[in-house]
This record gives C-alpha cells, sequence and structure tokens, in this order.
C-alpha cells in the first residue's frame, strides 16, 4: 500500500521555480541583516543575582533595665528566665507576631557534656521564652563544621529545641544568597537565607577556648551565619570576626557558661577540658558581653584583637565594669 508521505511533488515550470527561488533567497538575506544589526560580542549573561544586606536586629536601649545581666545557679531553665526578667522580660525584644532565628553554636558533632557546643538546655529556654511572647516562629539553626543532622542531634539541641515548640533549619546549598558583608575582609560572601526573612536575632554562642582566636563567643559565633570556604577567613580572624559582628546587629545575646572548655576549642572532646560554671549572661552589647566572658578563660580584653576593634567600630565597649550589671543568685 502506497503511504500518504510517498506522495511525489508535482512537476513546476521555470517561472514558478524562480518565484520560489526569489522569496526564499529575500527571507535568508532579512535573517542576515537582523543578525548583523543585534550582532554583539559581549557573551550572554544570565540575569544578574541580586545582593543583599542585614539589616538592623537591634532594638532601643532602655535606662529602665540594666546593661548586662548575670545568674548563677544549678536550673539552666531558672537562669535563663531570671536574666531575662532582669532584662525587662522577653517581651521587651519580642513583639507578638515577629519571627524569631536564635542562632546557637552548633558546629560540632559532640555531646552536650563536651562543651563544644551550646548547651542544649539553653536553648530550649530561649525557644520556650519566645514561644511564650507570642512569636509566630521560632527557628534554630546553624552552619554546622560537621554534618548538621548528626551536629544538632547529638547536641541535644535538636531535641530541646523541638520539645520547646520551635524548629530547626538545617542549611543546603541551595539555601545562601549573596550578601554585602560591607566589611574590610568580608565583602560579598554567601549567607543562610533565612537571616534575611525574620524579624529578630538571638544569639546565643558557647563560652569557649579557640586555638586560633584564643576565645570563641559572642561576637566569633557569627562565622555560623556564612557558607562557603570561610576557613579562608582564618588568615586574618580578628579582623574577619570584627567584620562579621559589624554586620550581623542581634536582638539579643544570651551568653552559655554553664559547661566552659577551657582548653583545646573549638572543638574539644576530653571532659578534663571542661569546667562546670552554671552561670548565663545577656545582654545588648556584644564587646562587652565577651570582655565579660573572658574571666572564665583566664583572658582579659586588651589580649583579645577582635574586641579592640568592635571597640573602635562602636559595637560596644570593653569594660563591662563602667556598665549597669545586675546580678542575682538562683537555686
Amino acid at each position: 500500500m502506497t503511504s500518504k508521505n510517498d506522495k511525489a511533488e508535482g512537476a513546476i515550470d521555470r517561472r514558478t521555480f524562480i518565484k520560489k527561488a526569489a522569496i526564499t533567497g529575500s527571507a535568508v538575506a532579512a535573517t542576515g541583516v537582523w543578525g548583523y544589526l543585534f550582532y554583539s560580542d559581549v557573551p550572554v549573561r544570565e540575569k544578574a543575582e541580586k545582593i543583599y544586606s542585614f539589616k538592623d536586629f537591634r532594638i532601643a536601649p532602655s535606662t529602665l533595665y540594666p546593661d548586662l545581666a548575670v545568674a548563677r545557679g544549678t536550673d539552666v531553665e531558672q537562669m535563663v528566665r531570671g536574666v531575662m526578667e532582669k532584662l525587662g522580660g522577653m517581651a521587651r525584644f519580642i513583639t507578638p507576631g515577629d519571627s524569631v532565628l536564635i542562632k546557637p553554636n552548633a558546629a560540632w558533632d559532640r555531646q552536650p557534656e563536651q562543651a563544644a557546643n551550646t548547651n542544649p538546655l539553653v536553648v530550649g529556654a530561649v525557644v520556650k521564652l519566645c514561644i511564650e511572647a507570642r512569636a509566630s516562629g521560632v527557628m534554630v539553626t546553624d552552619v554546622s563544621i560537621n554534618d548538621p543532622y548528626r551536629t544538632f542531634a547529638r547536641s541535644g539541641i535538636e531535641k530541646a529545641t523541638l520539645q520547646r515548640g520551635g524548629k530547626i533549619a538545617y542549611p543546603s546549598d541551595n539555601d545562601f544568597i549573596q550578601t554585602d558583608m560591607k566589611g574590610e575582609l568580608l565583602k560579598v560572601w554567601p549567607v543562610f537565607a533565612h537571616y534575611h526573612k525574620v524579624d529578630k536575632i538571638i544569639n546565643i554562642p558557647a563560652l569557649k577556648h579557640h586555638s586560633l582566636s584564643k576565645a570563641t563567643l559572642a561576637m566569633k559565633n557569627w562565622y555560623g551565619v556564612l557558607g562557603g570556604r570561610r576557613n579562608q577567613l582564618h588568615q586574618d580572624i580578628n579582623t574577619s570576626i570584627a567584620d562579621l559582628a559589624s554586620a550581623v546587629r542581634p536582638t539579643l545575646t544570651v551568653m552559655d557558661a554553664t559547661r566552659v572548655l577551657k582548653r583545646n576549642g573549638p572543638t574539644g572532646g576530653n571532659l578534663s577540658d571542661v569546667s562546670i560554671e552554671n552561670t548565663i549572661m545577656a545582654g545588648l552589647d556584644e564587646v562587652a558581653i565577651d570582655s565579660w566572658a573572658l574571666q572564665f578563660l583566664d583572658l582579659k580584653a586588651d589580649e583579645i584583637p577582635y574586641l579592640k576593634m568592635g571597640e573602635e567600630r562602636g559595637i560596644g565597649i570593653r569594660d563591662w565594669k563602667s556598665l549597669n550589671v545586675a546580678e542575682v543568685q538562683l537555686g
């Protein structure tokens, strides 16, 4: 059977052939003209990626409350509540409906007793206070050095967060957006996108020794907002820490000094390097909080270059003794 596709085209005369050829030639010529007119030696590029900047998450200071609050005791939740009551309560920092991001130190696949990460009980207590202040959502996150799923689980932070009504955000490779850090060393860098989507940020660092910077505290804790090859920043670690603290201005800082890793930081591992101090401190001034925390590491503020840089940039002051500090003993 003959297929319809086998149908032969009828013969055409010379005049028809010339006419068709002229039409085809005109179309080809037109294509050439348009190609010439719109030709560019600049390669085709995708749409430029948006560059973000951090907003300022701070609240206004008030003389009605102390600058810094310190609580000592054995009940972690009671201590966290104690420092927050001294500072005016969590409602001073969180407005109903706020979305809150909590940044602990959750970098290492370690157990709580090893003090390489923030004490999960401290994280859980802060999450609970935010929920009580009617936050719309509380997210706990960190860009971990070790596997984040193992780190959050083994550190106890995952369990403590979920039990108190918060959520864990595990960063993936597609969760980072280019951010202008506006620093001397740190320029445009990939940052976990959720930092640009929340209303308030609470920093909960662990107080511990660091082999390069001598101490990893509130200002150093901001390394965990970054993606990319952040180990490159260790070449000038003090400037990079000052740049980070200049870029990320949190709503509140709660320093975990319940367990202090006094040696072999930041990873730790040996329980003999851990000192039980049962102390919590909170406030708005990260430079002052870090300066205060150094007593647990037998260091002074003038021994830490990034604290001087932070003071010179207006982040805070090193002389915490000149501030109004409220202390309370609980339990």
